[in-house]
């Protein structure tokens, strides 16, 4: 009966422990988002494809729930610079995706690209 109860008690904290960390779980770096997604159009910049290092598309330009449909897709047509977008890596797309969906027209600090 003993090692049953702490069979259980082991168990609940195993669970406990697993879906705590399955929450905390960082899908990306928003501040290191909003650098690489800058660097992006600097890069195209210089390329000469654009004529300005401002990102073309604002973080508010789209909903929450469109950056997700955006980036699950890997439809990056709008941003331009197809070069830079097909050069970055999965956790430079992961980054850029925080900044961008954290910082969308319905999240509760929407912004813009200065």
């Amino acid at each position: 009966m003993l090692r049953k109860g702490i069979f259980t008690i082991t168990a609940l904290i195993f669970l406990f422990s697993a879906v705590g960390a399955a929450f905390s779980m960082d899908l990306g770096n928003k501040r290191k988002g909003k650098y690489t997604y800058r660097k992006v159009f600097k890069a195209c910049m210089e390329r000469g494809e654009v004529a300005s290092p401002k990102p073309t598309v604002n973080p508010d330009a789209k909903t929450q729930d469109q950056w997700t449909r955006v980036f699950d897709k890997k439809d990056f047509e709008d941003f331009g610079c197809s070069q830079e977008w097909n050069a970055l890596s999965e956790k430079d797309l992961m980054d850029i995706y925080a900044y961008l969906h954290g910082s969308a027209a319905d999240s509760p600090t929407p912004a813009k690209c200065k």
